[in-house]
């Protein structure tokens, strides 16, 4: 038996082995067995992935952060942060002598690599905002493009807390000045002193609780009633407390904040060294004072998250709502009636109970946030749902749950253009692969790809960073029997990764390679694929450019390219074909602006035979490709397309003969 089947798109990318026996499912019919460094495009077909420009060398670090950093429409930057340093990168160009100092970085005093997977940020204008529990909260303020300042966030109030709380009665009689509001309290005896300050004053009959704000005198201190004392009469000693051991919730001693985030031009901070579950806001428009005064609208808000679970906060982020990630689970501050959050309206909501892992970012995708499961195990969107009011969980990777392995950076690209959807960089920590989501919510689009670079073992991606349009990369390699740390950039123009690309003037017939010592590289010039070459393994690297190139070139290591369908599992009149043998006859492949593949390991030619072929290009084709004559039966029917050349691949569908029987 013969049958045409015909693959329209590839909009449910590589799936989960899982769903092997699934071929009544229709994300089975658009998916892939192997989606391997390529994307998925929102029109349904997958082209070549991206390559990689080599950008810096950061060996001699092991650990990183990259940060995105816009401070307005023409000048924004990459941030790369290591122990101790900042580096300022700019159109892909890292600034020099910066402050003035000679020196290529900012120097981050107090950073450590211990402290850089953990690190969270906020930026507002020109003010970076960055917080790790071991590292007092630090400010990077942008004053040019060379001109940066590092240092410690000024509070001018940090809220308090009594880690250890002492209960006394004084042998004095004390006096309120005032009912509420802001009075004095005077004492009868010297029983004051600078120290008080944060302390409790509480009536024993539940008239009156004040908080101890300045010192006046032995006998005297101003304080902020929090519970209105019934009259001004004074309470004899016995019936009235002092609470005290109150302290900085911030220290040096105590640890500091983990999280921040502006919203509704507050300032927020979410859990710290010794306050896991506890999130607070300063005043309005007073991003460093968090004093919580009388309670009034403008003033600090405070908030402890209180479940029957642990619930360390490990993000903040700010949407239509205050979201607050935790490793119990996933909560909300709402706002009443779109009114702003006060600290008499400050109300913490439970939404889902998943847990969010530490230290990997969350990030926004069409107003969904999108976080890793505490495990490594998932990608998931948390957004809010009309259908059912509330927040919930949108599992992203439950068709490719496959090519999650315990991830440990996360970054958002967003389409520019009609022919782009909305890119998920997942970087996996268990063996540096990355796995590549393409998505566009509108048309239900979901399709994960896995990105892999270099040819020798142990290369892998470490970290992922999108500054705008350009997605930044950290990439581990071993070069020359020696361990590298590449800063690169996925670049639509590049066919090769850690690509070293120049534009010439006269013809050109070497480069020198001096970042892939004795590696075996590609070398492109004008747009034509010359030999594989070895770059030597001492000075000078220089690797021969043959014919010369007249206009650019490009050097660097392979892409290997995989893409493979689905077991075929056509429905018979006796019933499944699940296990009956299975042939390929035919394949016709609809491609566009593509110049090599080969189908099941035969060379596909885009070639045009005649005069002026030999060195020069592979024109791009657009339209059908067709091969046939392809032997042997399996029992699986699949169709496998890979490249031998870095050159172009963009194919929009296929169109097989399958031949079935015995």
């Amino acid at each position: 038996m013969r049958i045409v089947r015909l693959a329209t798109n590839f909009t449910s990318g590589e799936l989960d082995p899982l769903l092997r026996g699934r071929s009544d499912l229709e994300q089975y019919q658009n998916g892939l067995e192997r989606a391997k460094n390529v994307m998925v495009q929102p029109q349904g077909g997958v082209r070549r992935r991206d390559g990689l420009r080599y950008v810096g060398d950061f060996t001699g670090f092991t650990a990183f952060k990259m940060i995105p950093f816009e401070f307005s429409t023409t000048d924004s930057y990459l941030l790369v942060l290591v122990a101790g340093r900042i580096y300022v990168y700019k159109a892909g160009v890292r600034q020099t002598n910066i402050n003035g100092s000679g020196n290529d970085y900012i120097t981050a005093t107090g950073l450590t690599a211990a402290m850089l997977d953990e690190l969270d940020y906020t930026q507002a204008v020109d003010t970076l905002i960055i917080c790790h529990e071991d590292l007092q909260t630090k400010r990077l303020v942008r004053n040019s493009d060379t001109s940066w300042t590092w240092e410690n966030v000024p509070f001018v109030t940090i809220p308090k807390f009594a880690f250890t709380l002492t209960v006394t009665e004084p042998a004095s009689e004390i006096t309120p000045s005032g009912i509420s509001g802001n009075i004095e309290l005077v004492a009868q005896h010297s029983i004051f002193s600078a120290g008080s300050v944060g302390n409790y004053v509480q009536a024993k009959n539940g008239f009156g609780r004040a908080r101890l704000v300045q010192y006046v005198n032995a006998t005297t201190m101003k304080a902020v009633t929090e519970v209105p004392f019934f009259d001004t009469s004074k309470l004899n000693a016995g019936d009235w407390e002092l609470e005290s051991g109150y302290e900085d919730a911030w220290s040096a001693a105590r640890g500091w904040p983990r999280s921040a985030t502006f919203h509704q031009n507050r300032l927020y901070f979410g859990g710290s060294k010794s306050r896991t579950n506890t999130i607070w806001g300063s005043r309005v428009i007073n991003y460093f004072d968090f004093d919580p005064g009388t309670g009034l609208d403008d003033e600090g808000v405070e908030a402890t998250i209180a479940t029957n679970q642990y619930n360390a906060i490990t993000r903040i982020a700010s949407q239509s709502d205050l979201r607050i990630f935790s490793t119990g689970g996933e909560f909300i501050v709402t706002n009443s009636e779109g009114q702003p959050i006060t600290p008499a309206t400050l109300l913490v909501r439970p939404q889902t109970r998943l847990g969010v892992k530490a230290g990997v970012p969350i990030e926004d995708l069409n107003g969904a946030s999108i976080f890793v499961q505490r495990n490594g195990k998932s990608i998931n969107a948390f957004q809010y749902t009309d259908r059912t009011a509330s927040y919930q969980i949108t599992p992203i990777s439950v068709l490719s749950s496959h090519l999650i392995k315990n991830p440990v950076d996360l970054a958002v690209r967003r389409g520019t253009s009609t022919d782009e959807t909305d890119s998920l960089y997942v970087v996996n920590g268990e063996d540096g692969s990355m796995t590549v989501y393409s998505v566009l919510a509108s048309q239900g689009v979901i399709a994960a790809s896995e990105f892999t670079t270099g040819i020798n073992e142990g290369d892998e991606f470490i970290a992922v960073a999108a500054e705008l349009d350009q997605v930044y990369v950290i990439v581990k390699r071993t070069i020359n029997a020696t361990t590298k740390y590449y800063l690169e950039r996925f670049d639509q123009d590049a066919l090769l990764d850690s690509s070293l690309y120049a534009t010439v003037g006269s013809a050109t017939s070497s480069a020198a390679v001096n970042h892939l010592p004795n590696t075996l590289v590609w070398v492109r010039a004008d747009g034509l694929v010359q030999a594989q070459r070895t770059v030597p393994s001492s000075s000078p690297y220089t690797v021969s450019i043959s014919p010369a190139a007249d206009e650019d070139y490009e050097i660097g290591i392979d892409i290997p390219v995989e893409i493979r369908t689905m077991p075929q599992e056509p429905n018979l009149p006796t019933g499944s074909s699940l296990g009956v043998q299975k042939r390929v006859l035919q394949v016709d492949a609809l491609v566009k602006d593509s110049q090599h593949m080969n189908i099941n390991g035969h060379l596909v030619s885009f070639q045009i035979i005649g005069t002026a072929v030999f060195n020069n290009p592979i024109p791009s084709f657009t339209g059908r490709k067709t091969i046939h004559g392809l032997l042997g039966y399996t029992d699986e029917g699949k169709i496998t397309v890979t490249q031998s050349y870095p050159l172009k691949l963009n194919l929009i569908a296929m169109e097989y003969r399958l031949s079935l029987g015995d």
